[in-house]
């Protein structure tokens, strides 16, 4: 019988999906009050693969992504998807409210910005979602995950990967994630 090994530790990141730069911009810091320092932040691009959010949204989207500093429990992804949930409605209330900046050129929409946390592992890229499907897990509090992308000399598309994930725009980020966690996991193993 094999023994119990708790989980190695793993590469907090967040994609996330807005049509003010700024904000996006603004989004490592308003994330790491809670999740500490960023240490990989991604070149913001277009959103431009779907148009699935641009009733909710607006248009034109980009797409962001930030890494944190401090490694995380793989289990505690259910809780940081039900807290980003909840920091998109804080978000929406003070952008319409004007307690937040709002920079886009087009009114504050219904849902200002998308965050989807996930994380980085050796081998793979594990993304949270509140929606339930054929390849997803159920984690808790009706938050489900999926592996995402897998690393195999490279990273690797699956067949339910999102068009925008695989396409291979955002893979020197996910690099990136992936190295600064190799690298802080071995410093761990030789304190």
């Amino acid at each position: 019988m094999a023994a119990i090994q708790p989980p190695q530790p793993v590469k907090l990141i967040f994609g996330m999906i807005c049509a003010d730069t700024a904000l996006l911009e603004r989004m490592p810091e308003i994330l790491g009050a809670t999740y500490g320092p960023a240490d990989v932040i991604g070149e913001i691009q277009p959103f431009d693969f779907t148009h699935y959010y641009d009733e909710e949204m607006g248009s034109p989207l980009y797409r962001g992504f930030v890494a944190f500093e401090h490694l995380i429990d793989p289990q505690r992804l259910a809780e940081i998807k039900i807290a980003s949930n909840e920091l998109e409605d804080r978000l929406a209330g003070e952008l319409q409210r004007g307690k937040e900046t709002w920079s886009a050129p087009i009114p504050v929409p219904p849902r200002p910005i998308n965050l989807d946390p996930g994380y980085i592992a050796p081998s793979k890229l594990i993304l949270a979602s509140m929606k339930d499907f054929s390849h997803r897990v159920y984690l808790r509090g009706g938050v489900y995950a999926e592996v995402t992308l897998q690393y195999r000399d490279g990273w690797r598309a699956l067949p339910w990967t999102f068009p925008d994930y695989a396409s291979g725009r955002y893979d020197a980020f996910f690099t990136r994630a992936r190295e600064a966690l190799r690298r802080q996991s071995r410093q761990e193993a030789s304190a």
